[in-house]
Parts: C-alpha cells; sequence; structure tokens
C-alpha cells in the first residue's frame, strides 16, 4: 500500500462529492491495437480535436503482422504475436507511459472531442476512482477516418446493450455501485490515475482470450478501497455491434467465465458452491472459544457460506480437521476479501442467517458488532482506503447489527446441531 499523490477521498462511492481537480495533471491515453489501421486513424484524428488535449498518446500493438503507422508525436509499442493478449498490451502501453492519469481505449473506439476532459475529471480529484465512459455502436465501415465520429456515427448508430444501460441507470451511474459492479466496466473506456493502475496491479496478462480482465481489474479495484463511477457524456464510438450481439464459440465463452469465477470473489461472478476462486469473508474465530463452541460456529459457517476462509488457532485447526477453508489465526487477510468477521462467542444459523450478514454494511461503514459484542463485522475495503489516506472517518463503527443467528450455549452439543435440534 502507498501513499496517494495528490487529490482526496470521500465516503463510499459518493465520487458525486468530488472536488474541482487540478487540470494541470498529465494525461497519457493509451490505445491498444491490432491490424485495426482504418479505426486506429480514426481513434487518432479524434484524439487530435480533443478539448484536452492528451499530453501523450502511446499505441500498444498486441502483434499485428504489419507495423501499425501513427503520426508524429504519437508514441509506438509492441508486443509479439502470442494469441489475444489485450490485458499484457495495455500493460505495455501504460508502463511506456509517463502522465498522471490514464485513459483506456481500444483503436476501434473513437472519442468525441468532450471524452478525455471528461474521463480524467474524476481521477484528477479522486485518485482511488476507476471511470467508465459510455461506450456507443455505429457501423462505420465506409467512412472517413478524418471525418469528425461525433458527425458521422449517430446517422449509423447500432443498438447499445440494453442489460449494461439498465444497470447505469439502475445505479445512478455506478453512485450506488456494490460488490458486484464490476460486471459494468468496459476496458476500452476506462480512465483512472497511474497511481491508483499501479497500485491495483494492472490487468491480469494470464487473460489470454476475448473478455474478463476488465471485470477482475475492476473488482480488484473495488476491494482494494477504489470508487467507481461511469460518465455518461464521456462518449466514445466503437465501429461495429456489442460482442453481446454476436455469436461467439460456446467453449470461449465458457473459459472466458471460469476464469473470471476463479478470480473475483464478488456475487454474480464468483463460484456459488464450488471451494475455488478467491473469498469475499474472511472469518477469524477467538482461541479462547471451547471445542464444541468453536467447531459448531465453523460446521454452520461453512454450510451456508461454502466459500469462507476461517482462521482459527492452531488447537482448533487440529479439532477440525484437514479442511482446505480452515488456515492459522495468523494467516494474511486474502486481497480479495471485502468482509471480516471477527467471532469472539460462538454463533449458529442457518443459510439464511450466515447470508445476510454478507450484505450487512452500507458500504460506507467500517465496521458493526453482532450479539452485544459476541462478533464484530469489518468492511475491509474501507478500512483499506482508511488507512491509505490515515483517516479513520473514511470507515466509521456503525450501530450494533441486529441478527437472526443465535448465540452458542453449552445445551449446545455437537450431536444436537448435526441432529437439527438445536439452532
Amino acid at each position: 500500500m502507498t501513499a496517494p499523490p495528490h487529490g482526496t477521498s470521500v465516503p463510499g462511492n459518493r465520487w458525486d462529492l468530488a472536488p474541482d481537480a487540478d487540470r494541470r495533471r498529465r494525461v497519457s491515453v493509451v490505445v491498444t491495437h491490432f491490424e485495426q489501421q482504418d479505426q486506429l486513424d480514426r481513434t487518432l484524428a479524434a484524439l487530435r480535436r480533443q478539448t484536452r488535449p492528451p499530453d501523450e498518446v502511446i499505441v500498444a500493438d498486441d502483434g499485428s503482422r504489419r507495423e501499425p503507422a501513427v503520426p508524429a508525436g504519437v508514441r509506438l509499442v509492441r508486443q509479439h504475436d502470442d494469441g489475444f493478449r489485450a490485458a499484457a498490451a495495455r500493460n505495455l502501453g501504460v508502463q511506456a507511459s509517463t502522465g498522471d492519469l490514464l485513459v483506456l481505449l481500444d483503436a476501434d473506439t473513437s472519442p468525441e472531442p468532450a471524452f478525455v476532459e471528461r474521463m480524467v475529471a474524476l481521477p484528477g480529484a479522486l485518485p482511488e476512482a476507476l471511470v467508465v465512459g459510455r461506450r456507443r455502436h455505429a457501423d462505420l465501415a465506409g467512412t472517413s477516418p478524418a471525418q469528425p465520429v461525433e458527425q458521422v456515427a449517430p446517422a449509423l448508430e447500432l443498438p447499445e446493450p440494453a442489460w449494461l444501460r439498465d444497470a447505469y441507470a439502475d445505479s445512478r451511474d455506478l453512485l450506488d455501485a456494490d460488490a458486484s459492479s464490476h460486471r459494468f466496466v468496459i476496458s476500452a473506456v476506462l480512465a483512472c490515475s497511474r497511481w491508483w493502475y499501479d497500485e491495483v496491479g494492472g490487468f491480469d496478462e494470464t487473460f489470454r482470450a476475448y473478455g474478463g480482465e476488465d471485470w477482475d481489474f475492476a473488482h480488484r479495484s473495488w476491494t482494494a478501497g477504489g470508487l467507481l463511477a461511469h460518465r455518461p457524456d464521456a462518449v466514445a464510438w466503437h465501429d461495429g455491434p456489442d460482442a453481446g450481439s454476436r455469436d461467439r464459440d460456446p467453449a470461449a465463452l465458457l473459459a472466458e467465465t471460469v476464469a473470471v469465477a476463479d478470480r473475483t470473489s464478488g456475487p454474480m461472478t464468483t463460484w456459488r458452491g464450488l471451494a475455488r476462486g478467491p473469498a469475499d469473508l474472511v472469518v477469524t474465530c477467538a482461541p479462547g472459544l471451547a471445542d464444541a463452541e468453536l467447531i459448531v460456529t465453523v460446521d454452520s459457517l461453512l454450510a451456508a457460506l461454502p466459500r469462507t476462509v476461517v482462521r482459527v488457532s492452531e488447537r482448533h485447526r487440529g479439532l477440525v480437521g484437514a479442511d482446505p477453508r480452515v488456515v492459522a489465526a495468523d494467516a494474511d487477510l486474502p486481497a480479495s476479501a471485502r468482509l471480516h468477521l471477527e467471532v469472539r462467542g460462538g454463533l449458529l444459523g442457518d443459510a439464511g442467517a450466515w447470508a445476510a450478514l454478507l450484505h450487512a454494511l452500507d458500504g460506507c461503514t467500517g465496521s458493526r458488532e453482532i450479539g452485544n459484542g459476541r462478533a464484530e463485522l469489518r468492511d475491509l475495503r474501507l478500512l483499506r482506503r482508511a488507512a491509505r489516506w490515515g483517516r479513520p472517518d473514511l470507515a466509521p463503527a456503525g450501530p450494533s447489527l441486529a441478527t437472526s443467528l443465535h448465540p452458542w450455549s453449552e445445551d449446545v452439543t455437537l450431536a444436537s446441531w448435526l441432529g437439527g435440534w438445536a439452532g
């Protein structure tokens, strides 16, 4: 974790509270390309017409057979052709950049004149912000790259994906983002600070096929304590229909879904029952729990939330047995984890009672006690942000949390729990 280089932060995901940004910060635009010379020409021409001209433009080529032509002043970086490696190409372009703020585009996605100015406004003020623009679609085949895209594209417009448009509307342009909102991030129209890109770790270069790397990047940004915003007025036009409207190889689509599920812990993209992929919830059990108290709590919890990581003392690990989800009490909290439950007294309940904890914090509260101090639930993403800024007010404690979980008592035995007449 490194200190933010500029700006400030805000409670929750309240990017609407952002102050004005310092416009003196350098802006780098990275354009990812693969054998799309005409489309690249159109995008580079559009970048020359920006109301806030970027300080540098870098084309990152993913191994085209012929080196793309770029005008003077545009830097070209290339990697060899080893299949679809857009994630690696973006990282290559960012590594070559020198700006404080980053804008990512694909070669086939041409921005309107105010795109860069609007995209960098938030990360210029809130360096943890990840901003996604509005990608519209048009059939631009046969049009001249020199024609302003904002003039020719509307008459040639193709449908936008309705599910994405509705998601932005329902979330008030991601102001109401939650742990599943990484699904609404598109790497072809993306902006963030260079510091945050490095802090999150850039794109995962093990993605070697179309799709998924943007959801993974946005998920890591969110769990690290980042903000998420949509700028509907920052428009870039994609040449061609949305990928979701095209037929895709079922095997490729399955592989993409598996890859995302194995890397994300957020709901609606991660595994629901399989014990694979990172954990969203980590539970730490106090070493003073009685044997029956501990084993009933852990069994109750893992029956309801099978992908949870549970940290226990060495003696308790021996009691629980060889379950890979149960780890040493001093094991590091995974970076993927969004919530941490500290259990000080035994708890038991049904699946609904445990699952309710995953939604118990409001996105602005750092911690809440449960059951008169028997447990404490903490929002790790807000606590990471508070630690980064040295501002406890970014993760304040909230009121005690009501729960339908039952406290363990000495009349609850393992036999009664397993037999179904306890809890």
